[in-house]
């Protein structure tokens, strides 16, 4: 008799990459550079799904793209794309007083 597993094989093979995915691992890749720098732990793809669980994909392009110029603009590169990624996603610095 044929086992199972045998069977499942080809729907295991297939690319499971989703454009929300790999916007989260730009992110986590650009991030993580200033964090082992700065002597933080990385970033994980668990924990870059909790930060970014609320914000649509739509809108983690307009993000990416407000932090790469953030990043082109300034002199100090990485840590421009980190803090305005940060300050970005706080909800606390969006809530008009």
């Amino acid at each position: 008799m044929e086992h199972i597993g045998k069977r499942m094989e080809r729907e295991k093979d297939k690319d499971k990459r989703t454009e929300r995915g790999e916007l989260m691992r730009f992110f986590m890749q650009k991030l993580n550079r200033t964090r082992a720098r700065d002597g933080l732990p990385a970033l994980t793809m668990a924990r870059m799904g909790r930060v970014l669980i609320a914000i649509p994909t739509r809108d983690l392009y307009y993000l990416k793209s407000i932090c790469e110029d953030a990043e082109r603009r300034s002199d100090k590169g990485w840590d421009a794309f980190s803090k305005k990624f940060w300050w970005e996603v706080n909800p606390k610095k969006h809530q008009k007083e």
